[in-house]
């Protein structure tokens, strides 16, 4: 075995203490198997590497760290032990040390002491190219880190729906990126159900949707920004459709609805209402999508309830307010706690200051 030494422990002992071999067994494994042989000594035999053999416990357990390359490059820019411990705040002795203990770890001489004036080696040389590398990587660790933590640099991924957004939220988003020019910033538009989903699963950080749902409520967090108009589509021959409608004249009509794993705050919110107008609604489809909804209410299918649209419903058809306090859906920032970090935190306060661009 040229790797490994046997190393053979004895210890003369007349009554050998309880417990003694689970002492040993702390030591090396095989210990615990230990006997006593005739002469009342303990005999036991582990597997040490040979280069361990005749050192100190502090050389065995001796690992290179960020402060050797510390205080060898001090060295090294000084030209002395003595101008690198004033540098640095350390003693000359213990400076002294540290560099020969760098120099047993790495089995090279990194000085040449022979001269008056202290003197890299050629191994000195290239040792100190690369451990200036690897400094520079380790201060740049740092400050990146650092950095992350004042949401100065990272990710931010921004679910949002186009129904729910007004026409300057895409200013928000520019005025964040010209706060945050090394925050990348993510953004996917997905319905309120799936904006849901998406938080829960951590692949988005904040959503800009509808009023978070039971059971997901208990988990998320949300914050009302404003207050959506439910407007009734009504084809524009309609007996109703020449102003605010008062829902409880709808309770005969068929009605075109946003399927609620789409929806699930606005399709609530209107059989809320129909029950407070004292009807069940006969509900004649359920597209996933208004632009769906618009076309069959086109189509002559039954007519529809949405939220306020801020462009065009599309020809032969009319929107009108339900006379109706309640009659209104929110629009709100939601998140999840555990998951936001300083780049969201960030990103929410601009939200909570520009409501006007939503």
């Amino acid at each position: 075995m040229n790797c490994e030494a046997a190393v053979t422990c004895a210890l003369a002992v007349s009554r050998p203490a309880p417990g003694w071999r689970k002492i040993l067994s702390r030591f090396a494994p095989a210990w615990s198997d230990t006997t006593l042989d005739s002469s009342r000594q303990i005999v036991a035999s582990a597997f040490l590497p040979a280069d361990c053999i005749g050192k100190t416990d502090r050389h065995k357990m001796s690992k290179m760290e960020l402060r050797h390359l510390r205080y060898f490059k001090a060295v090294a820019e000084k030209g002395s032990f003595s101008g690198a411990a004033r540098g640095i705040f350390v003693s000359q002795s213990a400076l002294s040390e540290q560099i020969a203990d760098l120099e047993r770890e790495l089995g090279v001489p990194l000085f040449d002491r022979a001269e008056r004036k202290l003197r890299l080696t050629v191994h000195g040389e290239i040792f100190l190219q690369e451990s200036n590398k690897v400094l520079e990587g380790s201060d740049h660790a740092v400050a990146m880190a650092r950095r992350s933590f004042r949401g100065e640099v990272g990710m931010l991924r921004i679910g949002f729906f186009a129904g729910g957004v007004g026409a300057r939220f895409a200013e928000l988003i520019r005025r964040f990126r010209t706060d945050r020019p090394e925050v990348q910033v993510s953004l996917t538009e997905m319905r309120p159900g799936a904006q849901t989903q998406a938080l829960l699963a951590g692949s988005i950080d904040v959503a800009i949707t509808r009023r978070v749902a039971e059971p997901f409520a208990r988990e998320l967090r949300s914050e009302t920004l404003r207050h959506h108009r439910l407007d009734a589509v009504l084809p524009k021959d309609h007996p109703l459709a020449s102003g605010p409608v008062e829902l409880r004249k709808l309770s005969s009509e068929r009605f075109v609805l946003c399927a609620r794993e789409t929806a699930p705050a606005v399709f609530d919110k209107i059989i809320g209402l129909c029950s407070d107008a004292g009807f069940s609604p006969q509900i004649a489809a359920l597209p996933v999508v208004r632009s769906s909804v618009l076309m069959l209410v086109q189509a002559g299918e039954g007519i529809a309830i949405l939220p306020e649209l801020h462009d065009t419903i599309g020809s032969g058809l009319s929107a009108w307010p339900l006379k109706s306090k309640e009659a209104f859906v929110e629009l709100v920032m939601a998140w999840s706690p555990p998951r936001v970090g300083p780049i969201a935190e960030a990103f929410m306060a601009l939200v909570r200051e520009s409501k006007s661009y939503l």
